[in-house]
């Protein structure tokens, strides 16, 4: 056993590049089963029900198995070498320079975009309690909060995180218990009983046509964004190498359970042409249960989903412009400090500039003509994100291959026609973009940034 190997197993407290392991056991397991969970469950599952009816079971059950396989791909590849605190930087060892850099930059920014959309939703959250705040206030005050708390040590962070993924567990968990219990006493509802026969019952595969059932692989997908967070914080636990394969080896039961289980409670009490698609399925559901505070509770919750999601993205962010900063010779990202740990091991610089450019959003949502260029920008990022997991699973594919695949680790398993399937599926999701109005422009937006910086990345490098 090597002495990096002996290290890991006496739990040491730094990473090699100086940041600390500060995260618990018990955080990481947490932000495992929550990390998938978004506020399109909670509001968006009404639409994508309606889309394909109770098939949309089937493309969350199909889309989880390949982003499961996805994670197995990372985890092996941090299992092997525990300080890397993100997956990207595995693209640029096992692919090259030019496409680590192309990943790095383009993954920091969808993960900005992302943070701009959540904390444009935090804004509309609070102003269902509080109409005449301006929204752009409460953005700034919500995104100086959840930077504080990534700022003073990353336990904070976890700590967090740990009681907002409770929050959205609690509630999923409510709805299921709800829906077990209306469907054992045939609870009557104002369009018949509940009951899963309103889910057997004249199932079609494609009840709205064959497009809208492939459409929906796209949304679905979506909604499983950020799964790769999982791993991102294992590196800053104490025994990664044992933290690491548990929290991935737990996903396919905490997407049975908390995505297909809501789904089910949901179409089981009311027959799924019945839910309501523009708002959420969970009050409507709730408030049939005599709980006329459902619309409050489910916005509080879908609130504190939103900040979980902004503060997993402030996290992220964060250390990633941290590992760009280390890897570039660029002048003025090291005048910016961009390198540099706080005395807690926090990339505090890094952090704060994150937070900066995040609350951008914040002023071009209130500029007329300009929110509209910031959508299209947003929605092309998500056709980013496809790529950067693309790359990731080609990245794999050479690991395995090279000389620091490690045999007796967290393996992948059939690799070789597993990793080649999910390549395939990306491409597939990719493509599905283009089906639709609303992802059309976001899917050529994406096509557009993929060729001319993929071309000036593999130029800046050429040769190296």
């Amino acid at each position: 056993m090597s002495q990096k190997e002996q290290d890991y197993q006496d739990k040491p407290d730094e990473l090699e590049n100086g940041m600390v392991r500060g995260l618990q056991n018990r955080h990481v397991q947490l932000i495992a089963i929550a990390g998938t969970i978004g506020t399109g469950l909670f509001l968006g599952a009404g639409r994508s029900i309606n889309l394909t009816g109770p098939s949309i079971i089937i493309v969350y059950l199909i889309t989880g198995v390949f982003m499961f396989w996805m994670m197995r791909a990372i985890g092996e590849m941090l299992y092997q070498d525990p300080d890397q605190h993100t997956f990207i930087n595995f693209i640029t060892r096992y692919i090259g320079k030019g496409w680590g850099y192309f990943a790095g930059w383009s993954y920091w920014i969808s993960l900005i975009f992302l943070g701009m959309a959540e904390i444009t939703a935090v804004g509309t959250y609070v102003q269902y309690w509080f109409p005449s705040w301006p929204s752009w206030l409460i953005q700034l005050v919500f995104l100086l909060l959840l930077s504080s708390v990534n700022l003073i040590a990353v336990r904070v962070f976890g700590e967090a995180e740990f009681w907002f993924a409770m929050i959205k567990i609690v509630a999923i968990l409510a709805l299921i218990a709800t829906g077990i219990f209306m469907v054992l006493t045939h609870f009557k509802t104002p369009v018949g009983h509940a009951s899963l026969a309103n889910i057997s019952n004249h199932f079609q595969l494609f009840p709205n046509g064959w497009t809208k059932f492939i459409i929906a692989f796209q949304m679905v997908f979506f909604a499983y964004q950020a799964i790769e967070f999982v791993g991102i914080t294992t590196s800053e636990t104490a025994n990664p190498r044992k933290v690491l394969p548990k929290a991935i080896k737990e996903i396919p039961m905490r997407i049975v359970i908390f995505y297909v289980g809501s789904l089910i409670a949901l179409m089981a009490i009311l027959p799924w042409r019945n839910l309501p698609i523009n708002e959420s399925p969970f009050v409507a559901v709730f408030t049939l249960a005599g709980f006329k505070w459902a619309a409050a509770v489910i916005n509080f919750v879908v609130l504190t989903s939103a900040a979980s999601s902004l503060n997993s993205t402030l996290y992220s962010t964060g250390r990633h412009l941290y590992q760009l900063a280390n890897e570039s010779p660029n002048k003025m990202m090291l005048k910016w400090k961009l390198n540099k740990l706080s005395r807690t091991g926090v990339p505090s610089y890094a952090i704060i500039l994150s937070a900066i450019v995040i609350a951008i959003s914040a002023l071009i949502n209130i500029i007329p003509g300009v929110s509209d260029a910031f959508s299209l920008i947003t929605a092309s990022s998500s056709g980013v994100y496809i790529a950067i997991y693309a790359l990731t699973m080609i990245a794999h594919q050479r690991y395995r291959k090279s000389a620091d695949f490690m045999p007796d680790g967290f393996l992948m398993p059939a690799y070789k026609i597993l990793n080649p399937f999910t390549l395939v599926f990306f491409a597939f999701v990719y493509l599905t973009l283009f089906m639709q109005s609303s992802t059309y422009i976001g899917a050529i937006g994406s096509l557009v940034w993929i060729i001319c910086f993929g071309v000036y990345s593999h130029l800046k490098f050429k040769g190296e």
